[in-house]
């Protein structure tokens, strides 16, 4: 296999308002962007062309990313003008494909961390004559997930929807983002529609009697999607407990890039990612966070396991768990802001505007009369 198919287009919806201006694939984990992790496993893998099927802010990728000469690839791009879904975004991308039919083309997502061998996955792939290949995972509760069961072959069974009660759940295995098809599969995706190929391509192989097959592969997997997981794997990948040759820089507590600067007083941790000309000031707190270029963090501050955007501040003796702060944003001094808090790019929050506990001091405001409109009433 020489060839794959990256899946790049979608809007990065719950990451809001990280991705409002960046592309998900494009934000930085562990101090690159997240694809600079795909396509240097993906070479790893002895894959030496790429095409990235692009749509949401597509004009982004190619600065980035060139044509792939830095990574060892040779990379192309294919945008579509309006979304198509994961079938529509395959199929769209395939004119660019060079393999014959019989070929095997990788074709994985944008947005998933894992451990898996590709090198393995496609091996097994050809040998196995099966139409297509699945990456499968276990999860603890895949109640969030389509199922997919297999036989004691590997061959797929069924694709089945989220379970709605515990009686559906027939197994815990879920569709893990990455697959290797034959090429003549690709080929009779229907094109220029939108195409699922998790609700139309899979089960209409299944029902033609076409083999599909999955294999269980049991190391790191985590789909990126989210704010806490977005936070969690760039950690897990600075602290080593899943490994990239695209890492910047050695495994440890702590990733520091070139040009930021943090003050011997503060202290990081809980793999931990400070960007290019960030600023982390004495008394800081930094754990298992990821602070975007150019964002400052002031004196005292105590910021966990949150994203803080590029050129936002965190102001004196504030105290961030689990927080997504926007680009450009501002959080005063003496805030302390819950786990689930999302402060929108360029917001700028007063000092002490949101507390757990009483403020330190009063706050000040304007009249009761001022705000009613209604003169003051005092007691005699």
């Amino acid at each position: 296999m020489t060839e794959a198919i990256l899946l790049v287009g979608g809007q990065g919806s719950r990451l809001r308002p990280l991705t409002s201006h960046t592309p998900k694939p494009l934000l930085p984990v562990a101090g690159v962007p997240f694809l600079a992790h795909q396509l240097a496993r993906a070479a790893a893998a002895g894959v030496t062309r790429v095409i990235f099927a692009t749509s949401y802010l597509a004009e982004l990728f190619e600065p980035y990313f060139g044509d792939g000469a830095r990574f060892g690839l040779r990379l192309e791009y294919e945008t579509e003008a309006e979304p198509l879904g994961t079938g529509g975004a395959i199929r769209n991308a395939a004119r660019r494909l060079r393999c014959g039919p019989d070929e095997p083309v990788l074709v994985f997502n944008g947005d998933i961390l894992s451990g898996l061998d590709i090198a393995a996955l496609r091996e097994g792939h050809r040998a196995s004559g099966a139409a297509v290949t699945l990456h499968l995972t276990r999860v603890p509760d895949p109640r969030a997930f389509g199922l997919v069961p297999t036989d004691a072959d590997g061959r797929v069974l069924a694709f089945l929807e989220k379970p709605e009660s515990p009686e559906q759940i027939v197994t815990d295995q879920i569709n893990a983002g990455c697959y290797v098809f034959t090429r003549s599969v690709i080929d009779r995706i229907a094109a220029g529609r939108v195409v699922s190929v998790e609700r139309e391509t899979f089960p209409g192989l299944l029902a033609s009697g076409v083999p599909v097959r999955g294999v269980v592969d049991d190391t790191y997997w985590l789909d990126l999607g989210t704010p806490a997981a977005f936070v969690k794997g760039s950690a897990d990948l600075v602290r080593g407990i899943v490994s990239s040759p695209a890492l910047p820089g050695p495994v440890g507590d702590a990733l520091v890039l070139p040009g930021a600067r943090v003050h011997p007083g503060a202290a990081l941790g809980g793999g931990t990612v400070v960007g290019e000309g960030a600023e982390i000031a004495d008394g800081s707190v930094i754990e298992g966070s990821v602070v975007l270029p150019g964002a400052r963090i002031a004196a005292g501050a105590r910021v966990r396991r949150s994203v803080i955007g590029r050129y936002a501040v965190v102001g004196t003796d504030s105290t961030l768990d689990a927080v997504v702060v926007g680009d450009g944003a501002k959080v005063g001094a003496g805030n302390e802001l819950p786990s689930g808090i999302r402060v929108g790019c360029g917001v700028t929050l007063a000092p002490e505007a949101v507390r757990l506990s009483a403020a330190p001091t009063p706050c000040a405001a304007p009249s009761l009369a001022a705000l009613s409109g209604v003169p003051h009433m005092r007691s005699a």
